[in-house]
């Protein structure tokens, strides 16, 4: 299809393209900013089609000079929205042939960085908001126009007591993203389609993934006793470091307890525990790892080391605590280096204390019980260091796609340690094992094995599966009214089996399960 542009479209094209790399130059201006947009530029200039040529004319209609960053965006996001649009409703293909354009070119400019600095992946991660804002050229992002089925499916989810759906899953059919429900409550509009969302427990396979590169590095023993790295605990000399990455440890989870006998014991105020309206009430308060793993300690053991399987996240902060002990540098500072940096993840945050959570983003929701009367109360921005490394990271459905395919595709780790990763140790749960950081699945004979690791908490929850090889993964942020009494268990198991039978099982599910 050929499109007509006119000279103010063209205009346009042109402001957004090479305003995006300024943008990036100006955040790293401390790193070389004319050598970072040369580099966005001549990407620029590699543009096919009728874009690839407004965007080589070398035209004089683009004032982008003697302009704060502040007053540089204001400019420039909302012209990449509107080239997405003009050119969308002339042919779609040149719309995603422009916004492909333009993240390639912002990432070329990034790399000039070295390691790349928060500002300039949060001026990434708006400049994709900003080109994504209406759904144009994002793949299959026309809700259902491809994929009916799955459209349908995150639409029944969203019925079914959920706020708001995004999904995303990458198949032998190409990649599909659309979202369901709405982003707030008492709003109209819908989640963002690769909105920020909280992932809780994902968080676990990002650590867990952490340290096992530490480990290839020579940093870390896997079978070396954790007190070894981490003297001032007085940890049990049995509890090793590959039990605290499998949960084998027997330390008492610090967000507390339920025994086999339906006694529970209180640990910190969180969410979805019977101190939740506590958590809520202080939820801006901030916690050091140490105190969280002290109280933990202060609690006997639910066995002893290695002789049975318990969840518990007290095991994932002293896996941050050995990260920043053998490495010098924080939990964060090493996330960027051998993670984040490495895969282009701009849209995923270690947050540590911040209650901020970047946009665009769905609205999260607790409901509690004060003197008397249920109130429900907007979490959104809290902060996260109640549960440090063990559920606090902020990432996207496509940051969350690309880790976990990278992962199981080897190319994070050796071959050797990807495999301990992934061998399975029984948790007790059926079809369900754990192995490293992650959970190995059983979906039976229509979806075979798959490697997960979910998360929720306070009105976020978050999917994560790919098949072991990493060639298949579907991924979803989720948003609900959480409470202490869990309401949103059964749907939110309910709504994993539809989706895990459609994707990996071809549609095919048992109607009474």
């Amino acid at each position: 299809m050929s499109i007509t542009l006119s000279d103010q479209d063209k205009s346009t094209l042109r402001t957004a393209a090479y305003g995006a790399v300024s943008l990036i130059a100006a955040a790293g201006a401390a790193g070389k900013p004319h050598k970072i947009a040369t580099a966005g530029s001549i990407a620029l200039y590699t543009a096919t089609g009728p874009v690839g040529h407004v965007l080589a004319a070398k035209a004089k209609d683009i004032d982008l000079t003697g302009r704060s960053v502040a007053e540089l965006a204001d400019q420039v996001l909302p012209a990449l929205t509107a080239a997405m649009c003009l050119l969308a409703q002339q042919d779609p293909a040149e719309a995603a042939n422009f916004r492909t354009t333009v993240l390639v070119a912002t990432d070329a400019a990034q790399a000039q960085q070295g390691q790349r600095s928060p500002a300039t992946a949060e001026m990434a991660r708006k400049i994709t908001a900003a080109l994504d804002a209406t759904g144009a050229g994002v793949p299959n992002a026309a809700a259902g126009q491809d994929r009916p089925e799955l459209q349908k499916m995150i639409e029944e989810i969203a019925e079914s007591g959920f706020l708001g759906v995004s999904l995303r899953v990458h198949d032998e059919r190409g990649e599909w993203v659309g979202s369901a429900g709405v982003a707030e409550l008492g709003g109209s509009a819908k989640p963002p389609i690769d909105g920020h969302v909280r992932i809780a427990s994902n968080t676990k396979t990002f650590t867990a993934a952490l340290v096992l590169q530490l480990v290839a590095e020579g940093k870390i023993e896997l079978d070396v006793p954790a007190t070894d790295y981490l003297p001032e605990f007085g940890l049990d000399k049995r509890i090793t470091v590959r039990m605290l990455l499998q949960h084998t440890s027997g330390i008492f989870n610090f967000t507390g307890e339920m025994y086999e006998d339906g006694t529970i014991v209180l640990g910190i105020p969180a969410p979805g525990t019977p101190l939740g309206a506590e958590w809520v009430e202080n939820r801006f308060k901030t916690y050091r790892p140490q105190e969280l793993v002290e109280l933990a300690l202060s609690k006997p053991a639910r066995f002893e080391p290695g002789t049975g399987w318990s969840y518990s996240n007290t095991n994932y902060v002293l896996a941050r605590l050995l990260i920043e002990k053998v490495t010098g540098r924080s939990f964060a500072e090493e996330m960027g280096r051998l993670i984040l940096g490495p895969l282009g993840l701009s849209g995923t945050v270690v947050p540590e204390t911040s209650p901020e959570i970047p946009e665009p983003h769905a609205h999260a929701y607790y409901r509690y019980e004060q003197n008397g009367q249920e109130q429900t109360i907007d979490v959104t921005r809290h902060n996260p260091s109640w549960n440090p490394c063990g559920g606090d990271m902020i990432s996207t459905t496509e940051d969350l796609a690309t880790f976990i395919s990278a992962l199981l595709s080897g190319k994070l780790l050796p071959a050797e340690l990807l495999a301990e990763m992934c061998t399975p140790h029984p948790t007790g749960i059926p079809t369900m094992d754990y192995g490293l950081g992650v959970f190995v699945r059983d979906l039976g004979p229509d979806g075979g094995i798959v490697i997960t690791h979910n998360g929720g908490h306070a009105g976020y929850a978050t999917l994560m599966y790919s098949t072991p090889d990493g060639s298949k993964t579907m991924t979803a942020s989720l948003t609900c009214v959480d409470d202490s009494a869990m309401s949103m268990a059964v749907p939110f198991q309910k709504a994993q089996h539809m989706l895990l039978a459609e994707v990996f099982g071809g549609g095919q599910t048992d109607p009474g399960q």
